[in-house]
């Protein structure tokens, strides 16, 4: 669940709903891993199971004007590092630790002071929240704070709560050879859902269940890797433009006999980004750009 980055001040908020579909004799498919799983499932909370509607399908997104509160955050973070919490630094550029704040419980002005944090670290680290245990309207609704939720066009989700993206793996050993077929690796750096003409600004990311050890999630800062380009590396990149394409997603998930809950776009976005709240530069690419477009012009780079 997460609001755009992109800020396009002249449309309202649009919520996405479901699109009308013609009555049919039959009704459509439903997969759900609790079917598949039943009394054998591990699942701490077996309500944020994996549910595909084959029979949900949502309209192309509206452009929204989207406003990024740590703008107008008081830099102080009294609000959100309250007493009794602390901080750590996890790396000079990128992460931080947080104990002693539970999210849920944060006033307007400490949801404001997180944004902040997330665009100052880019990563913040916070131990024992209750997000799982509250009703998961109650979690989308804290998230939806800081703008739309994006509902995935592909992915499974908690009956009836699209705006949930799971990513779930239950040791299926046909799952992990599709996965793994044409890698030497489960290492897959990306950026979710670029394709958007406004991606994601903000991801809120909370664990249900884990391994003991490996399944690591690691995060890269693009500003630090823009940073540390030479100047005549960081000329050439300005004005450049890049396509991400959702098509490839799209057909995978066909390819699997999955859904496709929204038609897929493609959109260009600038290779290099500025934040809106802390002013600096970052390199914005992803895996599934096709190819690099000069500025107003159609010629390969």
């Amino acid at each position: 669940m997460a609001p755009s980055i992109a800020e396009v001040p002249s449309a309202d908020i649009v919520v996405p709903v479901k699109v009308d579909l013609e009555k049919t004799t039959s009704k459509p498919k439903v997969r759900r891993v609790i079917d598949e799983e039943g009394e054998n499932t591990t699942a701490s909370y077996p309500i944020y199971l994996p549910v595909w509607d084959y029979g949900e399908k949502y309209p192309a997104l509206e452009p929204f004007a989207h406003f990024d509160h740590g703008k107008d955050a008081d830099k102080s973070l009294r609000d959100l590092l309250t007493t009794g919490s602390q901080i750590q630094k996890l790396t000079p550029t990128i992460g931080s630790e947080v104990t002693g704040v539970q999210l849920s419980k944060l006033t307007p002005e400490g949801k404001d002071q997180l944004a902040l944090l997330v665009a100052q670290r880019k990563v913040v680290a916070f131990r024992d929240q209750d997000f799982a245990d509250l009703p998961i309207q109650e979690a989308l609704e804290f998230g939806g704070y800081f703008g739309r939720h994006h509902i995935h066009p592909t992915s499974g989700s908690p009956e009836g709560f699209p705006e949930i993206h799971l990513v779930h793996r239950n040791n299926n050993a046909w799952e992990l050879d599709e996965y793994l077929a044409g890698k030497n690796s489960s290492v897959s750096w990306h950026s979710d859902v670029t394709y958007e003409q406004q991606p994601p600004g903000t991801t809120f990311l909370y664990i249900l269940d884990s391994p003991e050890v490996g399944g690591d999630t690691v995060f890269v800062n693009q500003v630090e890797a823009y940073n540390r380009l030479s100047s005549s590396v960081k000329e050439r990149l300005h004005g450049l433009k890049a396509i991400h394409s959702g098509f490839e997603q799209a057909e995978f998930s066909l390819k699997r006999g999955s859904v496709v809950r929204r038609d897929p776009v493609q959109n260009v976005h600038p290779i290099v980004r500025t934040h809106p709240v802390t002013g600096e530069k970052a390199l914005f690419v992803n895996a599934g750009c096709k190819f690099c477009l000069q500025h107003n012009t159609s010629e390969n780079v």
